[in-house]
This record gives structure tokens, sequence and C-alpha cells, in this order.
């Protein structure tokens, strides 16, 4: 009888240990499966690797939204953003906004952005963007939508913007940024 209740008190020791590091080991696989989909909002193509596509929330009825990124090129000739679309949008264009003494200014790049060679493009609130326009649908906060840079020599990439709350800095912690 006191052999019989050891081992059942090894198998249970055992089924428990089993258990408790198959939970362990799922857990952690939940942590790298949710680590991968943090990382996979950086896309690269040839020598470009872009990273971390977002927009802006916009209220419904609203007309135009914004959309910004990184592009990094790698290589040792430089390439050019030369088209988006977007999902959401009936048209896209890649624009610069500045303020020249004191007066902002924003306009459409009808040659798109080059990115040097070895050098990186910020597109950004204030500076180069881009400009989605015809909005199907407001842009919603935690949505992803489906967009397509085209650049000269790399040819397309697609990617998805995640879309950030309305007005302030992006917080990017939800996709690896």
């Amino acid at each position: 009888m006191y052999h019989s209740a050891l081992t059942s008190r090894r198998l249970a020791a055992a089924l428990f240990s089993t258990r408790a590091l198959r939970t362990a080991l799922l857990g952690l696989a939940g942590i790298a499966l949710a680590s991968t989909q943090a990382l996979a909002h950086e896309y690269k193509r040839g020598d470009l690797e872009i990273a971390h596509p977002w927009s802006r929330a916009t209220l419904p009825g609203a007309k135009v939204a914004g959309g910004f990124l990184v592009i990094k090129n790698n290589g040792t000739s430089p390439d050019r953003l030369v088209s988006v679309t977007a999902g959401i949008s009936g048209k896209a264009e890649i624009h610069e906004m500045k303020v020249t003494d004191g007066i902002m200014t924003m306009r459409p790049l009808a040659d798109g952005i080059e990115i040097p060679a070895g050098g990186e493009v910020k597109l950004e609130p204030g500076s180069y963007h881009i400009m989605f326009m015809q909005l199907s649908a407001p842009t919603v906060e935690g949505v992803k939508f489906p967009g397509t840079l085209t650049f000269e020599k790399a040819g397309s990439v697609d990617i998805e913007f995640a879309v950030d709350k309305a007005g302030g800095e992006a917080d990017h912690s939800a996709h690896g940024g």
C-alpha cells in the first residue's frame, strides 16, 4: 500500500509538472507570437526598410487623413517613393509641408520623394507625409488599413497602416516602435 501511494504521488507530481510546463510553454508561445506581430509592422523590399506606417483616427465625415512612416535605404544607390495607394481612400498623394516666414504651405510632390543611398526619410506630421483623400470611411483607432507604396527601383510594397488616437504624437508601443 505504501509503495502504491508513493507511486501515485510521483505520478501526480510528474503530471502537475508536465501540465505546469505545458502552460508555461503556451504562455511563452503567446508572448512570442505577439512579439512577432509587433515586429510585422516593419517591411522590407530589397535594400529598403519601411518602419511603422501609421495614421491618426479621424472623425466621421472626414474626407482626408495623413499617413506617416520611416523609409531607410541600406543600398548604395538612391530610390524614390513615387506613389501610394490605400484601401480607405479614392486618392493618395505624397506631400510636403513646411513653414516659411511664418506661413505654412503644403504641396503634393509630383515626382515623389528620393530616398538617398545609405540614408532615410521620415514622413511625419509637419513635414513630408502621405495625404489620403476621398476617404471611404473614417480611420479608427486600433484598426489597421492596407496600403501599397510604389518605389522607382524596388517596386511595390504592400503594407498596413496602424491607426493611433486622434491628435498628439503616435504611440508605437502597440506595434513594436
